[in-house]
């Protein structure tokens, strides 16, 4: 494409850049990204950026929404959506896939298609499949627009948590036991699958955790801790995703690291720890985002186990080829060793969520942290890279 058919910058435009804020999304995590970009519309400085807000409901329509943050947040226990949020039950906006065309349009039945102007930069909010994974990331590389984040690579890797650790493995970073029951192998013999399972707890010992291999927020995830409770763990998991991910316990404590990109770099911040929830089993959903179970900030480490773990952090973002931002998770265990448990390539981004507390300690603020993550994206062209 030659450079006169590139699309003018916003200042050539004389106008603010203008950021599509994405959120909702087809995943189970939907509720999770209303509030997570409700957070990010409160703080864009908008003396700086035009915003502009697009929901997808789960059913996958793109939705244009209100610009309205304090309806996008959890209240009495009910979860938000974009169902509730859009301005019209049937109207959607469509990205252009033209490179050279950033123009986002709304149509409605029966109506002319309206101009909503050109985007130049998406932050995606989303969480999960359809939209953490690498398929909106695609979408966005064909059409030529920048966004926060890691690319499609990276972003599918940091969805699925089997490739993700064999990506660590190949690195030399270090890994809990697992096995991964793929679809294939459960529809043609579930007794053989089910029997690997149980090879695996007599290798590693009960409890296991039973996960969806392609979720997160905690979302679908089942600590069993005998044989009985296998059946009920392996169909919640499959509710959310066909292949799923069996993690043997690791005792120790739960660490978690923040990674951002600076102009010379990746940079971690301080640690945070994740203590037991005594009214949890373990830190899932409702201790995340409904009883707002709350970490350290920073976790109470010597300095040489902040060094470590923040070493660790910036190797699994390179690792995994990880752009932006990412909050990777450890197990620092009964014997002194941390062991990587996943990364998030678009962590819950709230102001009272782990990574924007981590980085507020290290002296990032959140509005400078939202405005850092769309300057990057701003300057960073699509395309191989």
């Amino acid at each position: 494409m030659s450079s006169e058919n590139l699309p003018q910058t916003p200042e050539q435009q004389g106008r603010k850049p203008r950021v599509a804020v994405v959120f909702g999304g087809r995943s189970s995590e939907h509720a999770i990204s209303v509030v997570t970009a409700g957070a990010v519309l409160r703080s864009i400085d908008r003396s700086k950026y035009e915003v502009l807000p697009i929901g997808i409901t789960t059913d996958g329509r793109w939705a244009l929404t209100a610009d309205e943050p304090a309806r996008m947040a959890i209240a009495d226990r009910k979860l938000p959506s974009v169902e509730e949020l859009a301005d019209s039950e049937e109207g959607a906006v469509v990205l252009s896939v033209d490179p050279a065309n950033r123009e986002v349009v709304y149509t409605e039945p029966g109506a002319v298609p309206k101009a909503l102007g050109e985007v130049d930069v998406v932050f995606p909010m989303l969480h999960g499949p359809y939209g953490e994974d690498g398929t909106l990331q695609g979408l966005l590389e064909l059409s030529g627009i920048p966004y926060v984040g890691s690319g499609v690579l990276a972003s599918a890797v940091g969805q699925d948590k089997e490739y993700m650790k064999r990506v660590f493995t190949s690195f030399g970073l270090p890994v809990g036991p697992y096995v991964t029951i793929r679809p294939r192998e459960w529809e043609a013999d579930r007794d053989a699958a089910k029997g690997r399972i149980l090879d695996f707890a007599g290798e590693h010992g009960w409890p296991l955790f039973i996960k969806p291999a392609r979720a997160g927020s905690s979302i679908g995830i089942t600590k069993v801790d005998d044989v009985s409770g296998l059946d009920a763990a392996i169909r919640e998991a499959q509710r959310h995703d066909p292949k799923i991910i069996v993690e043997a316990l690791l005792r120790g404590r739960e660490i978690e690291c923040g990674v951002l990109e600076f102009e010379d770099g990746p940079r971690a911040s301080v640690p945070a720890e994740i203590p037991p929830v005594s009214s949890h089993d373990f830190y899932d959903f409702e201790a995340k985002y409904i009883d707002s179970a709350s970490g350290i900030v920073p976790a109470p480490l010597t300095p040489e186990q902040t060094a470590e773990v923040q070493r660790l952090a910036v190797e699994a973002f390179d690792a995994a080829s990880c752009e932006g931002l990412v909050r990777a998770d450890f197990f620092l265990t009964e014997d002194g060793t941390f062991v990587i448990n996943e990364i998030n390539t678009m962590p819950g981004f709230t102001p009272i969520s782990m990574y924007p507390r981590m980085w507020q300690e290290s002296g990032v603020e959140y509005p400078e942290l939202v405005d850092r993550l769309i300057q990057a994206a701003l300057n960073r062209s699509t395309g191989l890279r």
